[in-house]
């Protein structure tokens, strides 16, 4: 969503699947705790999360006068930034950013492993929109059934992956659609992921409700 003046926020991803979840996001501003925010933008960078890691601050520098707020969010497992910590590639990010004129009005959310870490909530909703449900099998049994998890209700170690074999096993074609299905209908008020703790904090400092 864009206006014709200055940008609330600017969020810059890795790929489309973060864009189109992070539109969801925005969407379910109440439950997020914020007040609606006016003029947003998502970008996804055309190099993905390896690019968006070593050069957002050069991505963005268009942008400095254009968006009050800016967020840069992607995946430490796609960045190349396996061996470091999530903590440490937000860092290093961030780092670049206040360095180019973002600093105290920027953000840095790197996701571990990946996005589809926040698919698995423990919703019907999940298995109706990943195709399972109307075929008739039940997500946490299947799941379990195929090693995917440990023990009932627990988050896959490998996420994507188990997304990817949800969709498979379903026939559901993979899109980018899906992605915000899943922000715009599953829970998250227990949600306990870091990089999705901090995204919700910083969006609540930024633009608390009223």
């Amino acid at each position: 969503m864009t206006g014709g003046k200055q940008l609330e926020l600017l969020i810059l991803t890795a790929d489309k699947n973060t864009q189109f979840a992070l539109e969801g996001l925005l969407g379910r501003w109440r439950e997020l705790g914020i007040r609606p925010i006016e003029s947003w933008r998502v970008i996804p960078h055309p190099r993905r999360d390896p690019a968006v890691l070593r050069e957002s601050h050069h991505f963005l520098r268009p942008f400095l006068h254009q968006a009050k707020y800016c967020l840069v969010v992607f995946d430490r497992e796609g960045s190349g930034g396996r061996t470091r910590s999530r903590e440490e590639l937000e860092k290093e990010v961030q780092d670049r950013l206040d360095a180019n004129g973002w600093e105290k009005r920027s953000s840095v959310v790197v996701i571990d492993p990946e996005l589809e870490a926040w698919v698995w909530a423990d919703s019907p909703e999940v298995g109706a929109i990943l195709g399972l449900t109307p075929r008739g099998q039940d997500l946490n049994r299947w799941m379990l059934d195929r090693g995917w998890r440990s023990r009932p209700g627990a988050k896959p170690d490998r996420p994507k992956e188990a997304m990817e074999a949800a969709l498979f096993e379903s026939r559901t074609p993979r899109s980018s659609a899906i992605y915000k299905m899943l922000a715009e209908r599953i829970p998250f008020r227990r949600c306990t992921d870091p990089a999705f703790e901090k995204l919700r904090h910083t969006l609540r400092a930024w633009f608390p409700a009223a």
